[in-house]
């Protein structure tokens, strides 16, 4: 009886060792970002006059009292403060301007201005905002822990509308000449910043009417899913959206293995799309296989741009020499901003 007892154990102790060594030559599953990668306009190039990014500037907030936003703003070579320039706000400012990162959105919008693919424009790079003696986000902590962002860009309200419009608007208009035609400002984002965007543009359609979104936050984060039932139920807004997310994005499973559509990122982006179709809206919208993060948003962030900005005018007349040349640095006049 002992020995069979010992030889049971002994079997059942080499199937596990069996099993476990299977699952150690088993190789992992493969990344599902591996194939998203930047290219050559997302990177300098020789010739390309480059941009400023000026900053760090300070924004003291109404809308959230206590609390202040910190910004750049990124000043293309070709800019004449003579004649207006177009406009593009970025949340999550850090991860945008990040020149190691995966958008790297100042040489994408060096290259396609020098190329005159999308017209000539200010960005701005705008953080979350932030109590004195909270942190500064950066490209590795984005902020949601120790910052202002979760009820800024998750919540359904005009309040973050209020800072970009009322606060930041005005900022800009001190010392650039920026248009005031809202068919010639965007904003966008990734993440809750994505939904941020598309929430600023639909409280202010009259100040903002094009929308980039990376892996948007269409999630029950803070009511965030209901925007695809709220675009059915509303007047059509003058809007251009284009959505980004992957089949690998959360996709709604608790720790405790429950699934909830309703935190499901991927599904909650095309409940959107479908929403934002039927109303007949300008849209455009691209679903991969990756991950919750910018490497695909990243890598197609060039087309993105070129997309959204489609229709600045052009000259088709055959003789024009300026307009079929590349877009070259504006005369340079004095030093520093323009005041207007």
């Amino acid at each position: 009886m002992k020995h069979s007892q010992f030889g049971f154990l002994t079997l059942a102790t080499a199937v596990a060792a069996a099993g476990a060594f299977a699952r150690q030559q088993t190789p992992p599953a493969p990344n599902p970002d591996m194939h998203y990668q930047i290219g050559p306009d997302s990177l300098p190039r020789d010739g390309v006059p480059k941009g400023d990014v000026r900053g760090p500037f300070t924004l003291p907030s109404e809308a959230y009292p206590g609390t202040q936003h910190t910004y750049w703003i990124y000043v293309p070579a070709q800019y004449d403060p003579k004649v207006a320039a177009s406009l593009m706000i970025f949340n999550d400012g850090q991860a945008f301007k990040n020149m190691d990162g995966d958008l790297r959105a100042p040489n994408v919008l060096d290259n396609l201005i020098y190329r005159r693919e999308i017209p000539v424009m200010v960005a701005v790079f705008i953080n979350p905002g932030r109590r004195p003696d909270q942190p500064e986000p950066t490209p590795q902590n984005w902020g949601d822990r120790d910052t202002n962002r979760p009820a800024e860009y998750n919540s359904l309200d005009d309040k973050y509308a209020r800072v970009v419009v009322d606060e930041l608007m005005p900022a800009l208009y001190k010392d650039y000449n920026i248009s005031r035609d809202p068919d010639r400002r965007g904003i966008g984002g990734a993440s809750s910043g994505a939904i941020a965007a598309f929430t600023v543009a639909w409280e202010r359609p009259s100040e903002f009417r094009k929308v980039l979104s990376i892996v948007g936050s269409f999630t029950n984060l803070r009511g965030g899913d209901a925007y695809s039932d709220i675009v059915r139920r509303s007047d059509k807004k003058p809007l251009r959206i284009y959505l980004q997310d992957g089949r690998n994005d959360n996709r709604g499973v608790g720790r405790e293995g429950n699934y909830d559509e309703r935190r499901d990122w991927f599904l909650q982006n095309v409940r959107l799309m479908r929403a934002l179709s039927e109303k007949g809206y300008d849209l455009n919208y691209t679903w991969g296989i990756g991950r919750h993060g910018q490497k695909q948003g990243g890598a197609i962030m060039p087309d993105m741009m070129r997309w959204l900005w489609r229709d600045h005018p052009v000259s088709v007349d055959p003789t024009d020499a300026v307009e079929r040349a590349f877009n070259e640095p504006a005369p340079k006049i004095g030093a520093g901003p323009v005041r207007h």
